[in-house]
């Protein structure tokens, strides 16, 4: 019989001039349980000081055994879970507060960068197994969503030494690119599939899979 475990899945408020975010479409529509996982959703506001905060105080209230967070990558076409985060913010536009870091630190006493410890691999697999376009990411930027994986990363080094962690990238939804006829988009029902398919990836898998998932630049 297997035993329940607990998923942390999180995801951002539209940011950057939007009025929705497919994350957050996304990860409301995730079933509550995914294979022997329940699923415990949490929205997270697009702002650097308060995303960390956010997470890292639900982690402490439900003790989850993994921490999924999903961002917007919009101009990207498939789903893409990141392998890295690194200690660094540089943000491009103002968070939804108006704060705009450059070359800022995030935490001092941190590494320069941490690896996801979720199946990067085996979820990419997952997601290309219902069908749907996924690749592994090298980058998970300098904004919000690196920012958020950072910390979350940070603290499971630091304080929840047992918890998986990671960060995930979802596309643009066709509504949003309608006055950008050069982006990709993937429906919203696919991108659900996605990310269920890339949660259960998380529950069959201990240990990541070996194979090709690098890029030559």
């Amino acid at each position: 019989m297997e035993v329940p475990m607990k998923l942390l899945l999180t995801a951002f408020t539209p940011f950057g001039g939007e009025s929705i975010n497919p994350a957050l479409e996304a990860v409301k529509q995730v079933r509550d349980k995914v294979t022997n996982l329940d699923i415990i959703k949490l929205e997270v506001p697009t702002v650097f000081s308060e995303s960390v905060k956010t997470v890292i105080d639900a982690m402490e209230k439900e003790k989850p055994d993994f921490v999924l967070c999903v961002g917007q990558a919009g101009g990207r076409e498939g789903i893409t879970p990141e392998r890295i985060a690194i200690n660094i913010d540089d943000a491009r536009i103002p968070d939804n507060e108006g704060n705009q870091p450059i070359d800022r630190t995030i935490y001092p006493d941190g590494e320069n960068a941490y690896f996801s410890n979720l199946p990067v691999k085996a979820m990419v697999e997952a997601i290309k197994k219902a069908g749907l376009t996924s690749s592994l990411s090298n980058s998970a930027g300098t904004y919000v969503c690196n920012h958020l994986m950072y910390g979350v990363l940070y603290h499971i080094d630091k304080i929840y030494k047992g918890m998986k962690g990671g960060f995930i990238h979802v596309p643009y939804i066709p509504e949003q690119t309608v006055d950008k006829p050069d982006k990709p988009s993937m429906p919203l029902n696919d991108i659900v599939r996605g990310l269920e398919a890339a949660i259960s990836a998380i529950a069959e898998n201990k240990e990541d899979i070996s194979v090709v998932g690098g890029a030559e630049c």
